[in-house]
C-alpha cells in the first residue's frame, strides 16, 4: 500500500482557500426553490458599508454557519442570504470625510455627483466585505446576495411606506427629534452614545412680573433659558401653589411667561421649580402640549442660535451663548450660585458632538397598531429568544412604544416617496413610481431611516411584494443570530413587519450572542475603531481556529 507523505506542518491559508473555492465550484451552498426537501434558511444580518469587518462579526456570522451547515448534514435544502447594509448615516458621514480629506467642497456638489461618491464608497466596501465574509468561511449562497438599496430591494421599501401611508400610520408631524447638529439631521436613539460629563449647575433667579418677589431655577443648559415659556411647579408645593396663574418677566428676553402647575414636578428636586422650554426638551415638550405652551426653537440647524433670540445673541454657538448668557445674568445681579454637577449627555455617534432635542417637521410612523400583534408573537412562544429573559426587555420596550420617526435629512439613502404639487405644496402625492406629470412636483428631500429599510430585510431580500418561489420556500426563516443592543431597533421591527406585511413571523427562533467589548468595556466597533483586525488573527493562527476560539469565549448574550 502507497504511502501518503504528510506536511510537517498546517499550512491553513493554503487549505482553507482551498477547500472553500471546491464548495463554490461543486454549488455546495446553493438552496433550491423547487425543492421537496425540508427547508432551512437564515438572512445573515447584513454588515454595514462603512468599512472592515470586526470580531463581532465573526462570532454572529460563525454561529450561523454552525447552524446552517448542521441543517445542511441534516440534508435539509439550505438557504442562507448575505447581504450588506447602506446604513445611511454611517455611510453618509464616511463618504464626507473622505471627499473632505480630497478637499472636495460639499456645498459645490449636486445630490447626485454626491451620490456617485457614495455608490463609488459602497461598490469599494461592500466588495470588501462580501469577500472578508468568504474568507471567513462563511457557506452563504452567493448568488443571491443582496444590498439594501438594489432595485428590487428599493422597491419594497417604498412600496412599505406607501401602504403604510394609505393605512393611515404614516404622518408628518413638527416634533421633537434626536438631533445631530454636525449631520444636520434627526437621528435614531441606536445612534446616539451617552456619556457622563462633569459640568455645571447654574442658579438663576427670575423676577415675578408686578412684584418683589422671585423664583430661583436651576438649569445645565443656560442658553436654553431664552427659549423659556413657563416656569413650573408642582400644584401642590405649599411654597408655589399660590403663584400659579401669575407670570414673571423672562431675565435678558423681557417676555412675559406664566407659572404653571404641572405634576411632572418633582418638589425635592433642586428648588422644586423649573424652567419649561418646550422646543428643546423631551419632558418640557410634553409639558408644553398639556398646557397649550408656545414652542420656541432657538436654534439654527447647526445647533447655533437663531432669529427668536435677542439680537446679541444670534448667530453664537451654543457654547459661546451659554458663556454670554452665564456673564450677562450675573451683571444682572440674577446669578444666585452655581454648583459642579455630572451630567449625562447624549452624544451623536457619528457626528461625536452633544445632540439637541429638536423640534422639526419629520415623517413619522404610528406604533401601537404594530406592536399589539408582535408582542403576542413572542409571549405565545410562536417566536422564541434564546436566552429568554431578553422576553422581559422585549416587553418593555413594545409595551412603551411610541411613534417612530423614521426621516432623515441626509442624501444617501431611499428618498421618501412624496411629491408636492409645485403650485400648491399643501397637495401631496404618495406613490412607488411618483406623479405622471414629474415637472410640476417635487420630491421630498428626506430618505427614510436605515432601520425602515432593513426591518423589510427577511422577505424584501425577495423581492417582496412580488409573488416568488423563494419567498414561498424561504420565509419565515428559521433562525436569527443577533446581538441584544438591536433587540428594539431591528428584531422586534422586524417582527412588526412581518405580521403587518405578510401575517407570519420572520423567524421562529432568535439567538442572541454577546457583546464583544475591548479593555475599556467599549462594544467593537467600526466607528470607533477599536476592534482587532480578524484578518490578522487569520493570518496569524487560521481562520478555523479564530473561528474555534471565539465561539469558545463567548457566552450567550
Amino acid at each position: 500500500m502507497s504511502k501518503t507523505k504528510l506536511d510537517k506542518s498546517y499550512n491553513w491559508n493554503e487549505l482553507e482557500d482551498h477547500w472553500y473555492q471546491h464548495w463554490l465550484a461543486n454549488d455546495y451552498f446553493k438552496g433550491d426553490s423547487n425543492s421537496n426537501k425540508e427547508s432551512y434558511s437564515i438572512v445573515i444580518p447584513p454588515p454595514n458599508v462603512t468599512g472592515m469587518l470586526t470580531m463581532g462579526h465573526v462570532l454572529n456570522n460563525t454561529i450561523q454557519d454552525v447552524l446552517i451547515r448542521k441543517a445542511r448534514m441534516e440534508g435539509k435544502n439550505v438557504c442562507w442570504i448575505p447581504g450588506t447594509d447602506h446604513a445611511s448615516i454611517a455611510t453618509e458621514t464616511k463618504v464626507v470625510t473622505m471627499l473632505e480629506s480630497e478637499g472636495i467642497d460639499l456645498e459645490s456638489l449636486s445630490r447626485d455627483e454626491f451620490l456617485s461618491h457614495a455608490w463609488e464608497w459602497k461598490e469599494k466596501y461592500g466588495g470588501i466585505i462580501i469577500n472578508q465574509l468568504k474568507k471567513l468561511g462563511c457557506s452563504c449562497d452567493w448568488d443571491r446576495e443582496r444590498f439594501t438599496m438594489d432595485a428590487g430591494y428599493s422597491k419594497a421599501v417604498l412600496e412599505s411606506f406607501v401602504q403604510l401611508y394609505n393605512k393611515g400610520l404614516i404622518y408628518k408631524g413638527h416634533r421633537l427629534v434626536n438631533w445631530c447638529p454636525v449631520s444636520k439631521s434627526a437621528i435614531s436613539d441606536e445612534e446616539v452614545i451617552h456619556k457622563e460629563k462633569n459640568g455645571k449647575l447654574w442658579h438663576f433667579i427670575y423676577p415675578i412680573s408686578n412684584s418683589d418677589d422671585c423664583l430661583t431655577v436651576a438649569t445645565t443648559r443656560p442658553e436654553t433659558m431664552l427659549g423659556d415659556t413657563a416656569l413650573a411647579v408642582h400644584p401642590e408645593d405649599n411654597r408655589y401653589k399660590h403663584l400659579i396663574g401669575k407670570t414673571i418677566t423672562l431675565p435678558l428676553v423681557g417676555r412675559k411667561i406664566p407659572i404653571i402647575g404641572d405634576d411632572y414636578v418633582d418638589p425635592e428636586f433642586g428648588t422644586g421649580c423649573v424652567k419649561v422650554t418646550p422646543a428643546h426638551d423631551p419632558n418640557d415638550f410634553l409639558i408644553g402640549e398639556r398646557h397649550s405652551l408656545e414652542f420656541i426653537n432657538i436654534m439654527n440647524e447647526d445647533a447655533s442660535m437663531n432669529s427668536n433670540v435677542p439680537n446679541k445673541y444670534q448667530k453664537l454657538s451654543r457654547e459661546e451663548a451659554r458663556k454670554a448668557v452665564v456673564g450677562d445674568m450675573k451683571n444682572e445681579g440674577r446669578l444666585d450660585k452655581v454648583e459642579d454637577y455630572t451630567n449625562n449627555i447624549g452624544y451623536s455617534e457619528r457626528g461625536n458632538v452633544p445632540i439637541e432635542s429638536y423640534l422639526s417637521d419629520q415623517w413619522f410612523l404610528k406604533m401601537d397598531s404594530l406592536a399589539k400583534p408582535a408582542l403576542e408573537l413572542v409571549n405565545s412562544n410562536k417566536i422564541n429568544f434564546h436566552p429568554s429573559h431578553w422576553v422581559k426587555t422585549y416587553n418593555h420596550w413594545m409595551k412603551n412604544i411610541k411613534d417612530w420617526c423614521i426621516s432623515r435629512q441626509l442624501r444617501w439613502g431611499h428618498q421618501i416617496p412624496v411629491w408636492y404639487l409645485n403650485s400648491d405644496p399643501s397637495q401631496i402625492h404618495v406613490s412607488v413610481e411618483g406623479p405622471d406629470d414629474p415637472d410640476n412636483w417635487t420630491q421630498d428631500n428626506d430618505v427614510l431611516d436605515t432601520w425602515a429599510s432593513s426591518w423589510l430585510w427577511p422577505f424584501a431580500v425577495h423581492d417582496w411584494p412580488k409573488s416568488d418561489e423563494n419567498l414561498d420556500t424561504f420565509y419565515p426563516t428559521n433562525a436569527l443570530v443577533t446581538g441584544p443592543d438591536i433587540i428594539f431597533f431591528w428584531v422586534a421591527r422586524m417582527i412588526m413587519a412581518g405580521h403587518e406585511f405578510l401575517n407570519d413571523i420572520p423567524f421562529k427562533d432568535v439567538y442572541f450572542t454577546s457583546i464583544l467589548r475591548d479593555e475599556t468595556g467599549k462594544k467593537f466597533s467600526k466607528s470607533l475603531g477599536n476592534s482587532p483586525d480578524p484578518f490578522d488573527l487569520f493570518k496569524e493562527y487560521g481562520t478555523d481556529a479564530t473561528r474555534f476560539g471565539t465561539m469558545l469565549m463567548a457566552p450567550q448574550g
